[in-house]
């Protein structure tokens, strides 16, 4: 059976990366490798992904959309595809590192007028939505809120932190933020997957832009979505082989562990008699749940859930 539209979208909204290794030596230290015995030999292989490269897989998204083919039926009960073309933006991002960031902890956030509104009208439903609405799960903009208890040794040192505030609309994409952020925090370029605890994350927006054919009556077809993805090389199991055994040619694949949506109307990502329900349900516990674990306030998350349909 083809896969579902949820499906395929999963698939196209994940990371796939380069899978590296480098000896001890090209670290800083054993006690920069997450939980590794600090008599490890400094010829030891250490296997990660650079986050340089995580963020270098965006650029192509960024500029042109991430072009995601739909199917639905058309007016003679066909089966007929719409290309969706989402742009991804940067939500949140937390990093754990094995040891103590130098530098005081790097907590940039997006800035803009709390009375800010913006206009949801590529939906066709001319919806506006105030920028209080956007923070109406939480009336505390403390950051001890978000970033919850102080870091330990247990979970790492919180060595960098975003959580994006601004409406859609006065965004910018996820590799020109980034890109923004790197030029004052550099360990967003410099640091490596093995570098990480596996309470590090990142959460990405995907928010549509046009799709082709152009549909404006097809229901559910501006959904928006908000994945999140674990950035440390304890979780990263989904490992293959894609080129000879010389040049290594190994990737990591990063797939959603956690997942929600906005604006999801009708069945066109929830195709009837599928697993479909129960795997939305499933992944949005599952952000949920781990965003109590870390003991992060998201504002796009709860956005989406107070907003969801």
């Amino acid at each position: 059976m083809e896969s579902s539209n949820l499906e395929v979208f999963l698939h196209a909204a994940t990371p796939r990366l380069p899978w590296r290794a480098a000896t001890m030596e090209c670290f800083e230290g054993p006690g920069s490798v997450w939980q590794l015995d600090r008599g490890q030999k400094r010829d030891t292989a250490v296997e990660y992904f650079a986050l340089a490269d995580l963020w270098e897989h965006y650029a192509e998204s960024s500029a042109y959309g991430l072009a995601v083919p739909v199917r639905h039926l058309g007016h003679a009960r066909e089966s007929t595809v719409v290309t969706q073309h989402f742009v991804p933006y940067l939500s949140a991002v937390q990093l754990y590192t094995a040891t103590r960031p130098t530098a005081s902890l790097a907590i940039p956030r997006s800035t803009g007028s709390e009375t800010d509104s913006w206009s949801d009208d590529s939906a066709g439903g001319g919806e506006r939505f105030a920028r209080s609405s956007w923070d109406a799960a939480s009336d505390d903009d403390d950051d001890s809120a978000y970033y919850g208890a102080a870091s330990s040794k247990r979970n790492g040192y919180l060595n960098f932190q975003y959580r994006e505030w601004d409406s859609p609309y006065d965004r910018v994409p996820l590799a020109d933020k980034v890109s923004e952020l790197a030029q004052e925090y550099p360990c967003l370029m410099s640091l490596r997957s093995a570098e990480l605890s596996p309470s590090s994350w990142m959460s990405v927006a995907w928010y549509p832009i046009y799709h082709i054919p152009a549909h404006g009556n097809l229901k559910g077809i501006s959904a928006c979505f908000l994945t999140y993805h674990s950035i440390s090389s304890v979780f990263q199991d989904n490992i293959h082989r894609s080129g000879s055994e010389r040049d290594g040619g190994e990737t990591t694949a990063l797939s959603p562990f956690g997942l929600a949506t906005y604006r999801m109307d009708g069945d066109l990502w929830r195709r009837p008699g599928s697993s479909d329900p129960r795997r939305l349900s499933e992944l949005h516990w599952a952000a949920s749940s781990w965003l109590k674990q870390v003991g992060a306030h998201h504002p796009d998350f709860a956005f989406f859930t107070s907003h969801h349909r």
